[in-house]
């Protein structure tokens, strides 16, 4: 089976694992575990930021981010097409109570004149602007990433009015070899980032919160009220300072399996477009009157795994589990899945 559905999919190699099972360990709750100590530190020494923290999912720490930078009645600046929006469970009004003001952004990429033209004036009737979120690169946009300038002039809107700014860097690293960017560049630009380790990482869970000391010392407290303070984690961690050390350059491999894909996609007479993947992740629209459940099921019967992604939308993920035979083999079954899909 060849599964696409997402870079999450991904299993430890075997140096990972041996890295998890030679980690030295303690408890994390008591700031006793040396593994994910080593794993905080080597993450905020990359981004040139002081501190991090290590939790369970890329949604607990875009949440405890909104959590921190936020007031009961404030209002959140994020894409309509947004992680935490979209796929956290309402996570911002039930953990920091707050509303949300969506853009429009062309591929969930929104400018800072978006960003000037939505900050709320100081009116009783209106909730108060109190963070801007970004996504990069934007998993709804096909993994679409900003230009480097673009976030630069938002953090200078956010400098202006005061307000924070927190990056959801699920995909970060993709966005970093796209774009040849460094990581020292977003530590300089942003107040909190995301980042996670279980997707092109390849770990097989956690995420950081990156910050100042005074925001990681705060987002500790959070995390352990929502239930995220973890004992021997370091086993965990070791995967992730794996990932870290040794998994970001590999990335590109990604991306050229996924441009690969996308041409591949674009002959089967069924698709209508496909949006240029940047990165990993392929977004292929579907000519009417065929649907995403019938493609969904037509790939599952031929060994391959994808997700439907909208009303007309199927997504396929590359990651560290698809090498270039399995390519050659997904390629190699389009004609007869299409084929498949027309005959219904």
């Amino acid at each position: 089976m060849i599964d696409l559905r997402s870079d999450t999919v991904t299993r430890p190699t075997q140096p990972m694992l041996t890295a998890m099972m030679n980690a030295e360990i303690g408890d994390d709750v008591f700031n006793e575990d040396p593994t994910i100590q080593a794993l905080e530190h080597y993450a905020a020494n990359l981004f040139g930021m002081e501190a991090a923290l290590f939790c369970p999912s890329g949604t607990m720490t875009n949440q405890i981010a909104i959590r921190l930078h936020t007031r009961p009645g404030g209002e959140v600046i994020c894409d309509r097409y947004a992680h935490i929006y979209n796929y956290e469970g309402g996570g911002i009004a039930v953990n920091a109570l707050c509303s949300v003001s969506l853009q429009q952004g062309e591929r969930g990429l929104f400018t800072a004149a978006d960003v000037a033209a939505s900050i709320r004036r100081d009116d009783v009737h209106h909730p108060v602007t109190s963070l801007v979120a970004v996504e990069n690169t934007m998993n709804r946009g096909g993994g679409a990433c900003y230009d480097f300038s673009e976030l630069t002039a938002i953090r200078e809107v956010c400098n202006q009015h005061e307000i924070p700014f927190h990056l959801d860097g699920a995909r970060l690293f993709n966005a970093l070899i796209a774009k040849n960017e460094q990581p020292k560049d977003y530590g300089r630009l942003f107040d909190t980032i995301s980042i996670c380790l279980s997707k092109g990482l390849g770990a097989p869970v956690g995420s950081l919160l990156l910050g100042k000391q005074e925001h990681i010392k705060a987002a500790r407290r959070i995390r352990k009220v929502m239930g995220g303070g973890m004992r021997q984690a370091g086993f965990l961690a070791a995967a992730g300072l794996y990932g870290l050390q040794h998994n970001i350059e590999r990335l590109a491999d990604d991306h050229r399996r996924a441009r690969l894909m996308a041409d591949a996609l674009s002959d089967m007479p069924c698709i209508d477009a496909i949006i240029p993947p940047e990165t990993n992740i392929v977004i292929a629209s579907l000519k009417k009157p065929f649907t995403p459940d019938q493609a969904i099921n037509v790939f599952k019967a031929f060994d391959i795994l994808a997700v439907p992604f909208g009303s007309q939308e199927i997504r396929f993920v590359t990651h560290l589990d698809f090498d270039d035979n399995q390519l050659e083999t997904f390629i190699q079954k389009l004609p007869d899945i299409s084929q498949a899909i027309e005959q219904g």
